[in-house]
């Protein structure tokens, strides 16, 4: 019999969402800590597809600082580690090279807007 699997389906207002597949009529209980604290408020709710239930997650602002902060999910009962996800911030991020690319992306819209505008001012 296979163990129970969680798949992330998205991130989205502060809530990290997956779908979990399991045997049985009742999902497992699941745990998610930070640096070996409890996180509240997840929950897992019945789901469409057959055996699956949607598993949200808030993150708490409290848990949010500079560097890398990972989140484990586990099942509550065999302690097996489901999935984790990890959110990066603050200094840490200045060096990454996906946020140069955001910031050059937002400067290469400046600069297209600013051209757009003075093509339409010469005319």
């Amino acid at each position: 019999m296979a163990g129970p699997k969680l798949i992330k389906t998205r991130m989205i207002a502060g809530v990290w969402e997956g779908v979990l597949t399991a045997q049985g009529d009742t999902p497992p209980d699941l745990v998610v800590t930070h640096m070996d604290r409890l996180i509240d408020g997840t929950t897992v709710t019945a789901s469409d597809a057959v055996g699956g239930w949607l598993v949200r997650v808030p993150i708490p602002a409290e848990h949010l600082s500079d560097g890398i902060v990972t989140f484990v999910i586990r099942d509550a009962n065999t302690d097996e580690t489901l999935n984790s996800f990890s959110l990066l911030a603050g200094d840490a991020l200045s060096e990454d090279i996906r946020a140069e690319m955001d910031l050059l992306r937002e400067e290469l819209d400046m600069l297209k807007r600013a051209f757009r505008r003075h093509c339409v001012e010469t005319m």
